[in-house]
């Protein structure tokens, strides 16, 4: 099983460098429809792993929904990976809050095991090569801005 490293400080940066052929995962979708990683290079894609009872992911989907209308057109995708282990307490939250953007369930874990995942939400943007350049721990509303800044600068980077 392919796994990705972080230095010891758990900063992922453009330095930090892992091919998305090396993390190739096939899973299955709520919908029972196949999922890759591969299928998106050549676009940005921002990774985000979240779950039902997590406060700040109450406040990180609105604002993804806001990224991914705003930039969709330039090759911007935002998926999310939900971990929780029943289908329902997904639901509801999407009730709530909902995604305009793909979904997919990993209640086994699996997709987060090879991100080594550690907190809720856990976000990895990943570059048109398939390169990891960011990962955030967390959502801060506060920085809403600098988050958007560095969607932008992998957009631009053609």
């Amino acid at each position: 099983m392919s796994r990705i490293s972080y230095s010891s400080l758990g900063v992922a940066r453009t330095a930090i460098l892992v091919l998305i052929t090396s993390i190739s995962l096939s899973t299955t979708t709520a919908a029972g429809t196949s999922f890759d990683l591969q299928e998106y290079r050549g676009k940005v894609l921002v990774l985000d792993f979240w779950a039902s009872w997590c406060v700040p992911c109450r406040r990180s989907f609105p604002w993804m929904n806001e990224m991914h209308e705003k930039y969709e057109d330039q090759g911007l995708v935002i998926v999310g990976v939900n971990m929780d282990a029943e289908a329902a307490d997904a639901e509801a939250f999407l009730r709530e809050y909902p995604a305009n953007f793909r979904i997919i369930e990993d209640a086994n874990g699996e997709l987060a095991k090879k991100f080594d995942v550690i907190a809720m939400p856990s976000s990895y943007i990943i570059d048109r090569n398939g390169d990891i350049v960011e990962r955030h721990l967390g959502f801060k509303v506060k920085r809403q801005d600098e988050y958007e800044s560095l969607i932008q600068n992998v957009l631009a980077d053609k």
